[in-house]
């Protein structure tokens, strides 16, 4: 591990102390008031420390452990308490914050993924919706909201009609995708019928989504027709394109 001050941090160019920034410019001070997501990872880093050394503030050390693993977080979170405090400045308890920090993230990533499934194709929608529909005697219209790596956000129920027929509202499906802040939508209902292949009215209402979303900068991924036993998917069949 590369854990001298050396060259990588010029004490004479990069170094200032925190104290002598304007108030705006504090990373504690920048968290408090604009939010966490304004600051670079040397600083949020930084305020883990607390403070540097007498040779660099505790930013430029941030730098300098980012540094050494290359930005790389996944690299970072498989450094020891031993590994960091093999760079000056970093002691047990230092060590001990970084560590934490790093262990409370991985144990967030992974209750999101047991707890938020991720669609990755038209059987993980079917598999998650078909408990929903299956049964019904008349057809329901569904979304499925998604963040941008395609983890649920939330399932919603859109409308219900008669036993061949079902409309849902665009305006009604992207707001409430603005209220929960999705980036990508699947849209979903069923076939009583047990027939799976779309009407006229489910491409024409496909459409219709698909060119609303690409205005408000979403993306609708799928159209799932769940009919009894089995479904029909608009990628899958080459129906749906973005």
């Amino acid at each position: 591990m590369k854990c001298t001050i050396s060259d990588k941090v010029s004490r004479s160019k990069n170094t200032y102390r925190i104290c002598d920034l304007a108030a705006e410019d504090k990373p504690r001070e920048k968290l408090i008031k604009n939010g966490s997501g304004t600051l670079t990872t040397a600083e949020l880093l930084g305020i883990l420390l607390g403070v540097g050394t007498k040779d660099m503030n505790s930013i430029n050390l941030a730098q300098l452990i980012l540094s050494d693993c290359e930005n790389d977080l996944e690299s970072l979170a498989k450094y020891s308490v031993k590994d960091l405090q093999k760079f000056n400045g970093i002691g047990e308890s230092k060590a001990a914050a970084i560590v934490s920090a790093m262990e409370l993230t991985r144990r967030r990533n992974s209750q999101a993924k047991l707890q938020k499934p991720r669609f990755g194709d038209s059987v993980s929608v079917y598999d998650f919706m078909k408990p929903e529909l299956v049964d019904k005697t008349k057809e329901e219209f569904w979304i499925v909201l998604l963040n941008k790596s395609n983890y649920l956000i939330k399932k919603i129920f859109i409308s219900s009609g008669g036993i061949n027929n079902t409309l849902a509202d665009p305006k009604l499906v992207f707001k409430h995708a603005f209220e929960y802040n999705a980036t990508n939508i699947l849209l979903v209902h069923n076939h009583p019928s047990e027939n799976p292949n779309p009407s006229q009215n489910d491409i024409d209402l496909t459409k219709k989504m698909i060119e609303g979303a690409k205005i408000l900068d979403m993306h609708v991924l799928d159209h799932i027709i769940i009919a009894g036993n089995c479904y029909f998917s608009f990628v899958d069949e080459k129906l749906l394109f973005n």
